[in-house]
């Protein structure tokens, strides 16, 4: 589907620009709209463009892409101070309102479809059918982003002007049920079939193991357990897989992989590429990325040991725990540092007295062996090696992730990262490698994952674990550890499961090491209640390595759980009322 799609968007933007244009409610489409074969087909694309609203590049800074709320999870961090984790935000942050935007503005493209696909479409009644099916499941996705977030919102299902945008809330299970409704009609269409594999000319086309997947984790906030876990096994009938290695799935190569049941398309084109390299690469990596988001050392310390032991500081440098952040900088300082580099060092507080000269970077180093290889795979640890491009140039260099930086080498240099000041984990995951992966920073090929299979596995083993079914859900959290190469469940003391509850707390730390920077973790956080002990703890912030904070975090009142309905809409709409605790 990409390369048909992509087409299709070049001819939409150069050919028709206001075909879809929108306003905040978005405007119904031209009368001409849908009344060719062609033009259903270009209209479907745009449906689907609808999933790049907020997709943006380095030039127009922070954008509002999904997998970037994972910043607000317990796993990740941004390096800029955002009023959601620092206890300032307020209803008319354009955080709230940007996502509210786009998500409608995404519903009513798929309305537009929906309505008018079977009224002036002349295409066969099959490829109808299976449009609208398709049409249904976006409008259903963007209903439960909605609800995540916002808990219950005006449901419309037919396109719309913005004077005609004057519906009350629905309640948050009646949108449940109409995200359910929307994706039990694709479910029940024969046309839609249950995946495509790699290659095919509609890969990237909803499919009715999305359906099942996306209708499942709806019936996990249902706590529909015994429902969620139906749907998660007809995934599976459906043909997905897990692929072989973590460590390359979240590439161009591997992106169509039985793995990945529903992903954002991208090409490396202007305005059709992804923007991960610009947000989560670093200034060593090709197109010299900014580093927005990074690992929090809250992730860094989840991922156990091969064996399946939790990781203890501790155990590699005895007193660790005991000391203070600023005196444990001491062991992530490089070898060799000059006086200059000592003196700053003490001055910051380090213990300097534990510094060992020719042997702190092999002392540290320790840490991150024989550890579960995802963080490896997700993370570069200090003084592990990254392929990047020397200054930005063609030129294809290893550089080492070292503290204090001193300088970009064609050999043996440190990586540089856009917060050089201070030293923070950096991602690994979906950042291109060398100097061929990418054209450039701004539109990165690789596709976005919306819903992948480890995802539904994890979902899968969390709903039979809710209804008592531990075996069962074990064998599937196996599954996800097997691929990763880390002990099994019950293979061993460390690993032993002691009960529904302990089960329930190890699933929830495999979601968070499978699924960093996907746009998953802050909605499992949400969801399960979580966010404001994992995040909002004594002592948490944006942390360096050792767990020194930037800038600490404020929680403002466990009302914002809730997202509340922009200040602006409300003007718009007075029949919506607003989310308890924020002030219009």
């Amino acid at each position: 589907m990409k390369k048909i799609l992509i087409f299709f968007l070049f001819v939409l933007t150069a050919c028709q620009k206001d075909l879809l244009d929108t306003t905040p409610y978005s405007s119904v489409s031209s009368s001409t709209m849908w009344t060719s074969d062609n033009l259903t087909d270009l209209g479907v694309a745009g449906v689907y463009a609808g999933l790049r609203l907020g997709i943006g590049n380095s030039s127009n800074g922070l954008t509002f892409e999904i997998y970037e709320l994972d910043r607000f999870s317990s796993t990740s961090q941004t390096r800029f101070d955002e009023p959601l984790l620092n206890g300032t935000i307020n209803a008319g942050d354009g955080l709230f309102s940007t996502f509210w935007k786009n998500f409608y503005e995404g519903i009513q493209r798929a309305n537009d479809a929906i309505k008018n696909i079977p009224e002036k479409s002349p295409s066969s009644p099959e490829k109808k059918a299976r449009y609208v099916a398709e049409c249904k499941f976006i409008r259903a996705y963007f209903y439960f982003k909605l609800n995540e977030l916002y808990k219950g919102v005006p449901i419309y299902l037919e396109p719309f002007t913005p004077g005609e945008a004057t519906k009350a809330r629905s309640t948050e299970e009646e949108v449940w049920s109409q995200v359910i409704a929307d994706l039990t009609d694709c479910i029940n269409e024969p046309n839609l079939p249950g995946r495509y594999v790699s290659g095919n000319a509609n890969y990237g086309h909803v499919t009715k193991g999305a359906a099942y997947a996306l209708r499942g984790k709806a019936y996990l906030y249902l706590k529909k357990w015994d429902s969620a876990a139906a749907d998660f096994s007809e995934v599976k009938k459906a043909g997905y897989s897990l692929f072989s290695n973590y460590a390359t799935l979240f590439t161009a190569t591997n992106e169509q992989s039985p793995e990945m049941i529903f992903s954002i398309q991208n090409i490396s084109q202007p305005n059709y590429g992804g923007s991960y390299q610009v947000f989560l690469g670093n200034r060593s990596a090709r197109g010299s990325g900014w580093n927005y988001f990074m690992p929090s050392p809250n992730l860094v310390d989840l991922y156990e040991n091969l064996n399946g032991s939790k990781f203890n500081w501790d155990d590699v440098l005895p007193g660790y725990s005991a000391m203070t952040p600023a005196e444990r900088e001491v062991f992530f300082l490089r070898d060799n540092l000059t006086a200059g580099e000592i003196t700053a060092a003490t001055n910051r507080g380090a213990k300097m007295s534990l510094y060992l000269p020719n042997g702190n970077e092999a002392r540290v180093k320790q840490a991150y062996a024989n550890r579960d290889p995802r963080l490896q795979a997700t993370v570069i640890t200090p003084y592990s090696g990254f392929e990047g491009a020397y200054s930005n140039t063609t030129t294809a260099t290893t550089a080492y992730l070292r503290w204090p930086y001193r300088s970009q080498a064609i050999l043996n240099g440190d990586v540089q990262s856009d917060t050089q000041n201070y030293f923070y984990y950096l991602y690994r995951k979906f950042v291109s490698t060398g100097t061929t992966e990418i054209i450039s920073r701004d539109y990165a090929p690789v596709d976005i994952p919306v819903i992948r299979y480890a995802d539904v596995l994890l979902m899968w083993a969390e709903a039979l674990n809710e209804q008592g079914l531990m075996s069962e859900a074990i064998d599937l959290v196996n599954e996800v550890r097997r691929r990763a190469g880390v002990a099994l469940l019950n293979s061993n003391a460390a690993t032993t499961v002691a009960g529904q509850e302990d089960l329930r707390t190890r699933i929830r730390n495999e979601r968070r090491v499978e699924l960093p920077i996907e746009g998953v973790t802050f909605f499992d956080e949400l969801r399960w209640k979580t966010w404001k002990d994992n995040v909002f703890y004594p002592g948490n912030g944006r942390k360096q390595v050792w767990g020194a904070n930037v800038a600490g975090y404020s929680f403002k009142a466990d009302y914002i759980y809730t997202w509340p309905i922009p200040l602006g809409d409300i003007v718009m709409n007075p029949s919506l009322t607003q989310n308890p605790g924020w002030i219009n």
